[in-house]
């Protein structure tokens, strides 16, 4: 028999549905939605729902007659299992035919049971009989042993969770460095791995719960701080029960078509869950130039710290006006404005070295977030300042705007995984670009993107560089022929009119056949995942040296001459 659950996940912490455990229901009502009027009011009387318009099949109306329906299932079952009052939320999908409903969960055994018994009152839709099945399947959960309780973490440290689309990563490693030049012991958790007090303790992915753990586990751990990427919040929920700061640097689209996640505004809904779990006492830090993020101030218990490079923005005004605290740039230096005190300049933007002379729009507001933290979570100023002027692009976080010289030309190594990212590359690729220099792109993409993000990275890539070539990331390529990418790179190259993209098996592939051809004065840049060690390591074999930020700096001066 063919059954209505697409997928029973149970997730752990806080998630896009509560604050808190819950159990994720994804339905198929085919079967339901399809169905002649007449059978699907049947239905919902035979439920006990009353009065009811379904609406016309496969329609939308029918789909929202659905979710009445599921909703009525869950309370009504949970009612006759001793439960009592329970959350549900139920969502709509892009496909009418298909519904997400989540309830929170206390122990895991009856929390299953109900999920079970929800289903099995759906599957019996067109049965003869009805009206005793509610009693039968909520007497079934209320016999169910309870299980285990969630398994959130409750923190003893003071703990950061950063998320966003771009710059989650560089912000959370300034955050790590700034908590080690206040002299704490500091984890955190990345995309790249766990590290603990700068030494590497895991590495792979750990952006999710799982990471959490593993920093919050680490003997003498004094701050955490957490990477919290989409996926994780999507598949497992937070692993931890509350933050001390969030910050929220941008929302761009990312990984759109995914989990159920189809447009830019459901993926902040997705990344705002962190703000929901700061603790009242503590800082929710957005950023005040991104609308969705601005917003995100609202559903959360904690103060807001806005961060803008204009000191003048509106977002800055109605924080500042609300009680709160901003950082911006003022008269050139990074500032933190409190409507109660005077303008408290930290540093000079230049004195940053990760903001390449302040050339890097991106990592100069990933800067303002970073020090945004550190001081709502009382970290001294000293401190911020010193963490801030010491961390080197190359040294403290690589792959992200790594910058070399090699023979009288640049060459950048950044991860530019999204059409943001890569749009922050080309802005440093052109800043340190003198007059007579071109410009050399590898391009890359991880295989779970959308055609059309793929598309416009070619396209963007191929209008802005004179040389492009695809180096592939076969450890991400995620069941995706290396063809069918190409493919969609050069339709994209192709759209502005460029028809020569040759394509290497790597990303140091890639990049070696661009250095091949470089001249005095260009800047070869390589889109890179994958290959980060091994083209550093390939680099320094040619001769290639690191930028110090004197040496970018006079690039950055070359280049504006």
């Amino acid at each position: 028999m063919a059954t209505s659950l697409v997928e029973l996940r149970v997730l752990d912490g806080a998630n896009l549905y509560f604050s808190r455990a819950a159990v994720k229901l994804t339905l198929d009502l085919s079967a339901l939605v399809d169905a002649p009027a007449p059978a699907a009011k049947a239905y919902a009387q035979a439920i006990g729902l009353g009065a009811t318009r379904p609406g016309r099949i496969g329609s939308g109306f029918r789909q929202r007659f659905a979710i009445r329906v599921v909703g009525h299932v869950v309370r009504r079952i949970a009612r006759e299992a001793g439960i009592g009052r329970i959350g549900v939320r139920v969502r709509p999908e892009s496909d009418v035919r298909r519904l997400v409903v989540a309830f929170p969960w206390a122990h895991e055994g009856r929390a299953r049971a109900l999920g079970a018994a929800i289903v099995e009152v759906l599957d019996a839709f067109g049965a003869d009989e009805l009206s005793g099945l509610m009693g039968t399947v909520g007497e079934r959960v209320r016999d169910e042993p309870p299980g285990n309780p969630p398994p959130t973490l409750r923190p003893k440290v003071p703990v950061v969770a950063v998320t966003g689309t771009n710059g989650k990563t560089t912000t959370s490693r300034m955050i790590a460095h700034i908590g080690r030049a206040a002299g704490l012991h500091v984890g955190w958790s990345s995309t790249d791995g766990v590290y603990f007090d700068g030494e590497l303790v895991k590495y792979g992915d750990f952006s999710g719960p799982s990471g959490a753990g593993q920093v919050l586990s680490q003997p003498g751990i004094e701050l955490a701080v957490t990477e919290t990427a989409r996926g994780g919040i999507l598949r497992r929920g937070i692993g931890i029960a509350y933050n001390d700061v969030s910050v929220v640097t941008n929302v761009t689209a990312d990984h759109l078509g995914l989990g159920g996640i189809d447009t830019v505004d459901q993926l902040a809904e997705v990344k705002a869950v962190i703000t929901q779990i700061t603790r009242p006492r503590g800082w929710c830090v957005v950023n005040g130039d991104d609308p969705r993020t601005f917003a995100m101030r609202l559903g959360s218990p904690a103060k807001c710290w806005v961060f803008s490079r204009d000191p003048d923005s509106p977002s800055i005004r109605s924080v500042l006006d609300e009680g709160g605290r901003a950082t911006a740039v003022l008269d050139g230096f990074v500032t933190v404005l409190d409507n109660a005190r005077d303008p408290e300049p930290l540093l000079k933007v230049v004195d940053v070295p990760m903001t390449l002379s302040g050339l890097s729009h991106y990592n100069v507001e990933n800067t303002l977030a970073a020090a945004s933290a550190a001081l709502g979570l009382g970290l001294p100023r000293a401190a911020v300042i010193e963490g801030l002027s010491t961390f080197a692009p190359n040294e403290n976080n690589p792959g992200r705007m790594n910058m070399y010289s090699l023979r009288d030309f640049t060459v950048i190594i950044d991860l530019a995984h999204n059409e943001a990212g890569l749009e922050a590359l080309l802005e440093i690729m052109n800043g340190v670009r003198p007059t007579d220099g071109r410009l050399l792109l590898a391009m890359g993409s991880p295989g779970d993107r959308s055609d059309d993000m793929v598309a416009t990275l070619g396209a963007m890539g191929a209008r802005a560089a004179d040389r492009v070539t695809i180096g592939h990331k076969s450890d991400y390529l995620r069941g995706r022929p290396p063809a069918e990418l190409e493919a969609v790179f050069r339709e994209g190259a192709a759209s502005v009119g460029v028809d020569d993209v040759p394509a290497f098996p790597t990303e140091l592939e890639a990049t070696q056949a661009l250095v091949s051809e470089a001249r005095p004065g260009d800047v070869v840049a390589v889109m890179s995942l994958q290959d980060r060690a091994s083209l550093d390591a390939w680099l320094r074999s040619e001769g290639a040296t690191v930028d110090t930020p004197e040496i970018l700096k006079s690039k950055v001066e070359r280049a504006q001459h």
